[in-house]
């Protein structure tokens, strides 16, 4: 599904992705380029898209620049599934080409260096663009080398597995399917991540597969987390914990992945709580999660992030704090909320009428970010507790029932519904959360 209607091209064929040969983008480094556009937006995942989508057709042909290097934009909350054997990787993904705007510049290749003083980027292919308004939508990159030996135990042993790659999310289903008993892992990183639930979600899975082919009793469950809750909102933190202690699970806080030895068959974890202290655990399977952070470009450019790296916004607007031409959205800002798609559905409309006001040198409107964000928590083959909460972590749920039950309707949600609204709503940009829906279902009465 394409961001925007466009006529019948010639197609060809990309990395099984299906491409338009006549898509409108510039390779980097074929020829130096000195670009300038009304709004430049950096990064082609869920937010870059989503807001590309709404300025470009307003704006006009080629008013607004991509910055996106990659071929392929995949719906990453899929990948849970997909390490559960229910989808395909290929399921999860479409050519770049066919989800970016095609009233938009597509710069194929990714910046090398902000320099918001002067309202311009340099891109890797040495292209200059000159912007008079940006969004910066890089995400998060995965940083599994902080981990030692994680990258070398990911490539050669095939009980080690992360479906936070697609490098690697393939390997999940088959090292399940293998697996014939002994201590399987599961861990969280001492970073933000994406998806905070998910390093969980593949655990429920990954125990009843096993309860369905009989070999339950031969493995030993344990999620190491470097948190010290099980989930960040109170209500959804108590269904969890009672869900693990239900399917015996042992759950172990605060202690963090930093060492895997494959030839040994061991993991080992630091105490957060006890500087120097140090755990062992034998592994027979292992689905671990790496830190992460923004991509260095970002965090080393010291006029646009905070200490931690993360582009520094106002939590209500995702405006820069210091540069009012500048908005940011998803992973990469330093909101205070979940890292997830739904979070960036949530900004798109609140980032689109102050940035439009910003353009038109209006005043700022009244709407604010909430920091509404999702998580629907897949408890296995059928089942998922569906977790909508903001900015204090208070439930702001949308259907008119208790979401924090495991519920089948909420998994074929998941399962269904919601890759359909992403690809065909959400990266035209027409989706900006469920805030309609669930006033509509609460009778106005909710927020």
């Amino acid at each position: 599904m394409r961001c925007l209607d466009r006529p019948v091209l010639r197609i060809i064929k990309v990395n099984k992705f299906k491409v338009s040969s006549e898509a409108n983008f510039a390779t980097s480094g074929q020829s130096r380029q000195d670009i300038k556009c009304d709004l430049l937006v950096v990064g082609g995942g869920a937010g870059g898209c989503s807001m590309a989508a709404k300025f470009a057709s307003k704006l006009g042909k080629n008013k607004v620049v991509i910055v996106e290097p990659k071929d392929v934009h995949y719906y990453q909350p899929m990948w849970t599934l997909v390490g559960g054997g229910m989808k395909t990787l290929a399921d999860s993904g479409r050519a770049m080409a066919s989800v970016l705007p095609s009233d938009a510049h597509w710069v194929k290749d990714q910046v090398a260096e902000f320099s918001p003083k002067t309202n311009s980027v340099r891109t890797k292919g040495g292209d200059s663009i000159q912007y008079n308004f940006m969004l910066v939508a890089v995400g998060l990159k995965l940083d599994f080398h902080k981990i030692k030996g994680l990258e070398d135990a990911l490539a050669k042993d095939p009980r080690v597995c992360s479906n936070y790659s697609p490098l690697y999310v393939d390997k999940t289903f088959k090292a399940l399917q293998n697996f014939q008993g002994g201590p399987a892992l599961f861990t969280f990183p001492n970073t933000p991540i994406k998806c905070a639930g998910a390093p969980q979600k593949v655990m429920y899975i990954f125990e009843e597969y096993l309860r369905k082919h009989g070999k339950r009793d031969a493995a030993d469950i344990k999620y190491y987390t470097s948190l010290g809750v099980i989930f960040g909102v109170k209500k959804y933190a108590a269904v969890l914990l009672e869900l693990c202690k239900k399917r015996g699970i042992e759950v172990t806080f605060r202690h963090n992945l930093i060492e895997v030895n494959s030839s040994a068959s061991e993991a080992t974890f630091e105490n957060l709580d006890k500087p120097g202290g140090t755990l062992t655990q034998k592994y027979s399977f292992l689905h671990a999660t790496p830190a992460m952070s923004t991509p260095e470009v970002l965090s080393k450019c010291a006029d646009l992030v905070d200490k931690a790296g993360y582009l520094e916004v106002s939590k209500t607007n995702l405006q820069h704090v210091r540069f009012p031409n500048i908005f940011g959205i998803g992973d990469c800002t330093n909101a205070p909320t979940s890292k997830t798609a739904a979070a960036v559905a949530g900004q798109c409309g609140v980032v689109k009428k102050h940035l439009a006001a910003v353009m038109a040198g209006k005043p700022l409107p009244s709407v604010a970010y909430d920091g509404y964000t999702s998580c629907p928590l897949v408890t296995g083959y059928s089942s998922c507790i569906l977790a909508e909460f903001d900015y204090d972590g208070q439930p702001l749920e949308t259907l008119p029932f208790d979401q924090g039950k495991e519920r089948w309707s909420t998994f074929f949600m998941k399962k269904t519904i919601m890759p359909q609204l992403y690809w065909h709503a959400m990266l035209n940009g027409y989706w900006e959360g469920p805030k309609l829906f669930r006033k509509a279902f609460h009778l106005g009465m909710g927020k």
